[in-house]
């Protein structure tokens, strides 16, 4: 009879070894995510970061520390790799001389860039105030990191009233304004990601025929790809731009309380006087291809040419009313001004 309780103490044992094991992994598993995923971070603070949150797990589960060996670190410059081991008595005493019982597990996570490798948003001039936020711009954008290059003092300017919510507002720099307004995070003196897209997007050749010109009186309109010859839209008109590669030259104007849809869509500016301007109460939905020679890429300019991109422009986001744009939107000769409402997807 003493032979099959200890037989059961055994059993009880390997079980309850069996579930902390997989208690002890998912608690490893959580704990290299968190350290793999803190944007822009030393290894030292992921791995601290990594290490804290164990430690926080492994109180809430009662588990004493004492007995608890854990070691993380960063290799490859990518991962995150984590090992843990726990060690405990086992339960019905040690009648067969057992080693005390040890659960072990391993677990790595590998942090990189956002998915789209493309940084979301990049304002690549290095001017003074080569970002103006506005008052009344309000940016929602919580898995986009923002990207200013500039170290021109100031870098930025952010005005009373400016709502900024991104994943991160990364700027070269060390100097700036700021007026007022909610931001979510800024870090100045930023190691800033490389241009992504130099020399990567293929520009096209711009066609001698414009598909749409002149002034176009209030209405609904559905816009082929092709070339827009400076447009004028009047009134309030929705507009919908059929998907493809639609060229903007010269300035195309839209009016008050438009609707502009665009979905499937890339925007090429052949020049820095090209661009889409609202004149107020906007609203703007806009999603790039997902495939194709422009996949992910929503709006960019013509950079082969050196005169062209010593002529620098702003390109005004207006919307008033809302501008949903998801998409890369690639302008390295324009410096970025926002003045009302603006959400900005990432690219998956």
């Amino acid at each position: 009879m003493p032979l099959m309780l200890v037989a059961v103490g055994i059993s009880v044992d390997l079980l309850r070894q069996g579930n902390s094991r997989s208690e002890l992994q998912n608690m490893l598993d959580t704990a290299v995510l968190a350290g793999a995923s803190l944007d822009r971070k030393s290894d030292a603070e992921r791995v601290k970061e990594a290490e804290t949150l164990f430690a926080a797990a492994l109180a809430s589960a009662g588990i004493d520390q004492a007995a608890t060996s854990a070691r993380f670190k960063v290799v490859a410059s990518s991962i995150v790799k984590g090992e843990a081991t726990v060690t405990g008595e086992p339960m019905f005493g040690n009648p067969f001389n057992l080693r005390e019982l040890k659960v072990a597990a391993k677990s790595e996570a590998e942090f990189a860039a956002p998915a789209t490798g493309l940084g979301c948003v990049h304002v690549l001039a290095n001017t003074n105030q080569a970002l103006l936020l506005n008052s009344g711009a309000s940016i929602n954008a919580p898995n986009c990191a923002f990207n200013v290059h500039s170290t021109q003092n100031p870098a930025f300017i952010m005005n009373a009233g400016v709502t900024m919510n991104v994943a991160n507002l990364c700027v070269k720099g060390a100097n700036y304004i700021r007026n007022g307004g909610t931001l979510s995070k800024l870090e100045t003196s930023c190691a800033v990601s490389p241009d992504p897209l130099a020399g990567a997007i293929p520009e096209p050749t711009v066609p001698a025929g414009c598909e749409t010109s002149g002034v176009y009186n209030p209405g609904t309109y559905e816009l082929s790809p092709g070339v827009h010859c400076a447009p004028i839209y009047n009134g309030s008109p929705t507009i919908t731009f059929k998907p493809g590669l639609h060229i903007i030259k010269g300035r195309m104007i839209v009016n008050a309380g438009s609707t502009l849809i665009a979905n499937g869509v890339t925007f090429y500016f052949p020049d820095t006087d090209s661009e889409i301007r609202a004149n107020g109460a906007l609203t703007m939905t806009a999603k790039a291809p997902a495939s194709g020679p422009y996949a992910g890429i929503l709006m960019f300019e013509k950079t082969s040419d050196a005169g062209n991109n010593a002529n620098k422009r702003q390109y005004i986001f207006n919307g008033s009313n809302g501008e949903q744009l998801e998409g890369a939107i690639y302008l390295p000769n324009r410096d970025v001004t926002y003045n009302s409402t603006t959400n900005v997807a990432q690219t998956t």
